[in-house]
């Protein structure tokens, strides 16, 4: 059994570069598909998430494999067209290549998604959109069989989810004609994938907008191409800083796409500057309470953050109201942290936290990526001891989070075999 063990209570120091974000990364992989070439993804990140990735399109026929800190796919030739159930399984972003699959093959066979268990998450707008835009899907035993020419068509999405979003831009590159989706969500990682599908020679716009345009059936070329930093590791790092103290520098990442968090983390006592591609943050005391935070989606506070945030402002004081309007199930830490010493009180979307300063050291398990990220978090700021198991979670989005953290002074380590007690 995996786990960190952690010695809360030092204050952290230096400077930190963040990672390639998953959540770009995943579906430029998928994208990958599209282009009868070779693509070099460089800034991509060592999560297990890439490796499932990678295994998808080796069993679909493509070449890919890591060359230091960029991951090479040559699609010239797929072979296949069904992803198994093994595979699906092992990350919830598998959807992802639906479109990708379908668009390139013409035909598309997948099972259902496995990732974190955050509540209901359905796939019925990815779904919606593919059948929009012409394809035929039938679903069987837990298994989606979908055939079909693509052909461009005006798209409006029920709700602005970044899935579909991206599912339906991959499908789109390959239809007849042009599509337009409308109420599309406006992540800044939707934009970066319109950067690589431009970098193919897709003809796609309007990305970080609510409406995006796809000239579809255009060639397509293999590219080079740069994943842009994860802002969700920069806002871990952030909130890292914020509970355990000290002086601290991210960069690497576009710190406008982090507003909404750097706003709550000043507002609860700490400095904070912004450059074009780092952020630095300064905090002596405890955090103070802050206004409701409302998770919404972009430029709204990002769900990602939310339990990061939480931790740091759990070991602060003066009391703030949490309001999860994206998933019905990203509570699941809050037990952890009561464990810890927090009091927290949560009433289906709403969680009210009263800051307990300091937390102290405990033996707690992540059961999810973020929920797992805030339980280092709040063990970094707290008295004592911790032991934080189920890594795995957090391996899915967090490159070496141990190595980042002991070299800006906290003390953590990564023990593999940790006995049960």
């Amino acid at each position: 059994m995996c786990a960190y063990v952690i010695e809360g209570g030092r204050k952290l120091s230096g400077s930190v570069a963040v990672h390639g974000a998953k959540n770009s990364v995943l579906p430029i992989l998928a994208a990958c598909l599209l282009a009868p070439g070779t693509c070099v993804i460089e800034n991509c990140p060592r999560l297990s998430d890439v490796e499932a990735s990678l295994a998808i399109l080796r069993r679909l026929g493509c070449r890919a494999e890591r060359q230091g800190e960029a991951v090479v796919v040559d699609a010239t030739a797929p072979t296949g067209w069904e992803v198994p159930d093994r595979l699906m399984r092992e990350m919830r972003s598998s959807v992802i290549f639906l479109g990708a699959i379908l668009g390139r093959m013409g035909q598309a066979k997948l099972c259902a998604p496995g990732g974190c268990e955050l509540g209901p998450r359905p796939i019925d707008l990815h779904l919606g959109a593919i059948r929009t835009l012409g394809g035929r899907v039938k679903e069987l035993g837990g298994c989606l069989t979908c055939s079909g020419r693509l052909q461009g068509t005006d798209l409006v999405l029920s709700l602005p989810s970044v899935g579909a979003t991206e599912n339906a831009m991959l499908a789109a590159v390959c239809a007849q004609g042009t599509t337009t989706i409308t109420n599309a969500a406006r992540e800044p990682e939707i934009v970066d994938l319109q950067g690589f599908l431009q970098a193919m020679g897709a003809r796609v716009q309007g990305a970080g907008s609510s409406v995006i345009t796809i000239e579809g059936g255009h060639p397509l070329h293999g590219c080079t191409y740069a994943v842009m930093g994860d802002r969700i590791v920069a806002a871990t790092y952030l909130s890292a800083a914020a509970a355990a103290g000290g002086s601290v520098e991210v960069t690497g990442v576009d710190w406008r796409t982090l507003s909404t968090v750097t706003a709550v983390l000043k507002e609860a006592g700490c400095q904070v500057r912004s450059g074009r591609d780092q952020i630095w943050l300064q905090t002596d005391g405890p955090l103070k309470g802050v206004r409701p935070i409302r998770t919404a989606p972009y430029p709204g506070f990002p769900t990602d953050a939310q339990a990061p945030v939480m931790a740091a402002l759990a070991g602060g004081s003066g009391c703030t109201v949490f309001v999860e309007n994206m998933f019905d199930s990203r509570y699941r830490h809050v037990d952890e942290l009561i464990r810890m010493g927090a009091d927290i009180r949560v009433e289906g979307r709403v969680a009210v936290v009263y800051g307990v300063s300091p937390l102290h050291g405990a033996s707690v398990v992540a059961s999810d990526l973020r929920g797992g990220a805030a339980l280092v978090v709040a063990a970094l700021g707290a008295r004592g001891e911790s032991t934080v198991t189920g890594l795995h979670h957090m391996d899915r989005g967090y490159q070496s989070l141990e190595d980042d953290l002991h070299a800006l002074g906290a003390s953590i380590r990564r023990v593999e075999n940790l006995k049960k007690s």
